[in-house]
């Protein structure tokens, strides 16, 4: 029997459009606001401020919401069930990245953080072998040093006190990546990672950048309108390639020598062997991972904990009551150590978290194929956002969202017994493979500061208090709030083990700290 062909294929065609033309007919795309023709969303969502603005559509449209830009499919998901329904347990079809111009033309986009593929497989692997939960307390002993010397900072140098959590943040991770102790503010090292960090915070937020959504727009000359970003971008590649090829320079060198103390770097190129010419692609693998570690783990962590300076101006109340923890437990002949996890400063922790957060709106996910959640239509390609401000201001979570208060997580017979924040530190299989070191400088920085220090509202000239704006606000991680000024002083008793170098009470008193 004669088989025509051609006729089969046609019919095979039209049976796999139709299939799929039915199955979009009974499932329908998430709800969204009204959208203008072609280009869609484009000009409703804001460029400063998305996660507010998909909050406040969230509470219109719900917990998962569709937005068209240009054709381009942009997928919200606002609360913790979506987020976890789709980007863990469905996470083999939503862990990849979409492809992003602007990380690209910055160098950044071969670090864990935007990678794909056996790329992302890489290096994930590399950092999760070396950052394992139970290697934490090999880093305790930099996070201690570290965190003593941002006392002392913060009190000699008060009018500097955001650089000085930055370089908190940023010593502890040059010394766990490339084994290289921050001696001064004006170190190569600190330098070199601080300007890496603001090249990469300032491209723009990620995927909604007009050459993210145009990458065309990359090829058009630097005077054409959209084209900001990427000519700052490519500007910046010659810091960001530094960061790439100047460490791992001085480490091959140290190593060669001798003299290099262990790393991060040292771990990995001890792995490969003395062959390391045959081995450039993990070479580069390598320093993309010890690049995207600084940048995603320095400005991230100190943003966390000028928040944290944040809350303690504008609430009082709740730095008191951690510092009577601190005293009654601890005493005031030490500073705390990661032996005293006390239960009110593990709350004040969290709430930071929960309360206000440097990437809100975190890194885009991309949808791998076709999806249906709950009825809702999800294409391959879209763009996934798990929008965490609307985890952790949702109301029927946490009551009264926007005030900070640690006492909501105590037990219900206490408190409220409310959750810890899920999602700060991401979802799946692109969760942050540094949250446990993040979470434990955050906590050492937080208590060694209530401590020693005591962090209260500035005063003007005038006498006129300054009181900080604790709007919350997403221009990216390094500037996430206006805070005008606030005082830390030192407290009543003294602290003989305040810094390695000298002690808090033969520093002179502190005058306000100011933002940059």
């Amino acid at each position: 029997m004669a088989f025509d062909v051609p006729l089969i294929a046609c019919s095979v065609i039209a049976v796999v459009l139709l299939k799929h033309v039915f199955t979009r007919k009974r499932v329908r795309l998430p709800p969204g606001p009204p959208a203008y023709p072609f280009l869609g969303h484009l000009t409703l969502i804001p460029e400063v401020g998305q996660d507010m603005f998909f909050y406040k559509m969230g509470k219109i449209y719900g917990d998962v919401i569709h937005f068209n830009v240009l054709g381009r499919s942009l997928v919200i998901l606002n609360s913790v069930q979506a987020a976890t329904d789709l980007l863990e347990k469905r996470g083999y079809n939503y862990s990849e990245r979409p492809y992003l111009p602007i990380f690209e033309l910055s160098g950044v986009a071969s670090g864990l953080v935007f990678a794909n593929g056996q790329e992302f497989r890489v290096q994930r692997k590399m950092i999760q072998q070396y950052f394992t939960k139970e290697k934490r307390k090999d880093h305790r002993p930099i996070q201690t040093r570290e965190a003593q010397v941002l006392v002392l900072n913060l009190l000699s140098k008060p009018e500097n006190w955001m650089d000085s959590l930055l370089r908190f943040t940023s010593a502890i991770i040059i010394d766990i990546c490339y084994g290289h102790q921050v001696v001064s503010d004006d170190d190569t090292y600190h330098r070199l990672a601080e300007e890496a960090c603001l090249a990469a915070n300032e491209c723009g937020p990620p995927g909604a950048t007009p050459v993210d959504l145009f990458p065309i727009l990359r090829h058009f000359p630097t005077w054409f309108r959209g084209t900001y970003y990427a000519t700052f971008a490519r500007s910046k590649e010659p810091i960001i390639r530094k960061m790439h090829e100047y460490p791992m320079a001085r480490v091959t060198d140290e190593m060669a020598s001798g003299t290099a103390k262990p790393s991060f770097l040292t771990s990995q190129l001890d792995a490969l062997g003395s062959d390391l010419a045959d081995n450039r692609t993990m070479i580069e693998s390598i320093k993309a991972a010890g690049v995207i570690l600084h940048i995603a783990g320095a400005e991230t962590t100190s943003s966390t904990l000028a928040f944290f300076v944040l809350a303690m101006v504008l609430y009082p109340e709740c730095q008191k009551k951690a510092q009577q923890e601190i005293d009654a437990v601890i005493g005031p002949d030490r500073l705390p150590d990661f032996n005293d996890r006390l239960p009110y400063l593990e709350y004040l922790l969290q709430e930071t978290l929960r309360w206000n957060h440097s990437a809100p709106s975190g890194i885009p996910h991309k949808g791998l194929e076709d999806d249906v959640y709950n009825g809702m239509f999800i294409p391959k390609g879209s763009t996934v956002i798990a929008n965490t401000r609307s985890m952790t201001l949702d109301e029927r979570v946490y009551k009264d969202p926007f005030k900070f208060d640690p006492e909501r997580f105590e037990p219900a017979l206490a408190g409220r017994g409310e959750p810890f924040p899920t999602g700060p530190f991401g979802f799946g299989r692109r969760m942050c493979p540094g949250r446990h070191l993040a979470d434990e400088s955050l906590w050492i920085a937080m208590a060694t500061i209530l401590s020693a220090l005591s962090i209260s509202e500035a005063i003007e000239e005038d006498g006129k208090v300054i009181v900080p704006d604790a709007t919350p606000i997403s221009t990216g991680p390094s500037m996430c709030f206006s805070m005008s000024s606030g005082t830390a002083q030192r407290r009543g008793h003294s602290h003989p083990h305040a810094t390695h170098r000298e002690r808090v009470d033969a520093v002179e008193p502190p005058k306000s700290i100011e933002a940059p």
